[in-house]
């Protein structure tokens, strides 16, 4: 396996050329150097590879720096794994879940052993696209991956497979054969905060009613100054969500308010049943979690440090970290090794399953972490 990064900043392209023929690069930078067709061709010509997967970003990560306004590109090369691609793109009649299942449905099943998803985050519904995506995969195959940004403006956002970069896109990378070892990990380290509660009426992403009561009006009431500044503040409380009946603990962002209905839209399903706790943030347990993730992906990781590690990080984080971003990735690096390369990018939300299991979830406001590393063929 051979990993190199490349970075687009100020009109320059660093290095500027390889002489390696590459499977795959993976290109997250800002979404109006994505949809610049001269750049993407630059990219295209300079790195040859089979396959080149665009996203725009909320924030670039290269290396142990986060970046605003540039393309992180790596590029990867693989000795006993094969790659195979397949993209669908929203429409009127195709939703996420449809075009969750249209996605998995391209891809061939034998000796499938991962899927790297990169989806539009402004008009795919991330819940619903990875429920889609589990219906027709096998359990034991593994989904990591996340939702494209448009930094903080919240807005439409591009994917890209080769020559073709459009909203409502979403892409699939399959990765073949038993020689690639995959490990993920996610944390999110975020306080919780007073009682648990349950969410007793919600349509989707929009919660409604938290026991009985308006959403909104009970959110205000914990948020006390931060009220005013909604929704702005909202970055700084997110909700714990435990689905009901698995236990499981996700983490999901404020995008918007309605003071008229006093109900607040989410990056994610929150089902009626489920059990809520405010969240605030911690400066110091949000950099150690970033470090816990990149911790998890050595459970499993056969003793050895892995090549190449893809970081997908979430916006809020970002805005709440402000000048400390750089914190949580050095504390990723401090975990993998200085050996081990690091790219990615913040997104509108996280991809990955909880803990070693498979059961792959949307997430917000998490670190999230999927590292790579390959057998090698002795000679």
């Amino acid at each position: 396996m051979i990993v190199q990064n490349y970075q687009y900043k100020n009109g320059e392209l660093t290095p500027q050329k390889s002489k390696q023929d590459f499977d795959l690069l993976l290109c997250f930078g800002a979404k109006k150097l994505i949809e610049d067709n001269k750049i993407s061709v630059l990219i295209r010509d300079s790195i040859p590879a089979e396959n080149t997967v665009f996203c725009s970003t909320a924030g670039e990560i290269f290396g142990q720096e986060v970046y605003d306004e540039s393309i992180s590109v790596t590029a990867l090369k693989f000795e006993n794994t094969t790659l195979k691609t397949s993209f669908v793109t929203i429409s009127d009649n195709l939703d996420s879940e449809k075009a969750g299942e249209a996605l998995i449905a391209k891809l061939d099943k034998e000796n499938l052993k991962y899927v790297l998803v990169i989806s539009d985050g402004a008009l795919v519904n991330g819940s619903h696209l990875v429920n889609g995506m589990k219906k027709h995969l096998p359990e034991e195959v593994l989904i990591t991956g996340g939702l494209a940004g448009n930094g903080s403006a919240f807005n439409s956002t591009l994917v890209g497979l080769n020559s073709t970069i459009s909203e409502g896109m979403i892409v699939a990378i399959g990765f073949y054969g038993d020689q690639i070892h995959i490990n993920h990990g996610s944390f999110g380290g975020w306080e919780p905060f007073g009682l648990e509660r349950t969410v007793t009426k919600s349509n989707e992403n929009i919660l409604e009613e938290i026991d009985g009561k308006k959403a909104l009006d009970l959110y205000k009431t914990y948020l006390g100054e931060y009220a005013d500044q909604l929704p702005g503040s909202a970055l700084l409380f997110p909700l714990s969500l435990k689905i009901d009946g698995t236990g499981e603990e996700l983490v999901r962002t404020i995008l918007d308010i309605d003071q008229e209905k006093q109900s607040m839209t989410f990056a994610g399903n929150l089902p009626v049943g489920s059990k809520v706790r405010f969240m605030r943030a911690n400066f110091d347990k949000l950099i150690d979690a970033a470090g816990l993730a990149a911790n998890e992906t050595l459970i499993s990781s056969r003793g050895q440090k892995p090549q190449y590690a893809l970081l997908i990080s979430c916006v809020g984080r970002k805005l709440v970290l402000a000048n400390r971003i750089d914190e949580e990735i050095e504390a990723v690096q401090e975990y993998l090794g200085k050996e081990c390369i690091l790219s990615g990018f913040y997104s509108y939300g996280e991809i990955t399953p909880m803990n070693q299991s498979n059961n792959c979830q949307l997430h917000n406001q998490t670190m999230t972490i999927t590292t790579f590393d390959e057998n090698i063929t002795e000679k």
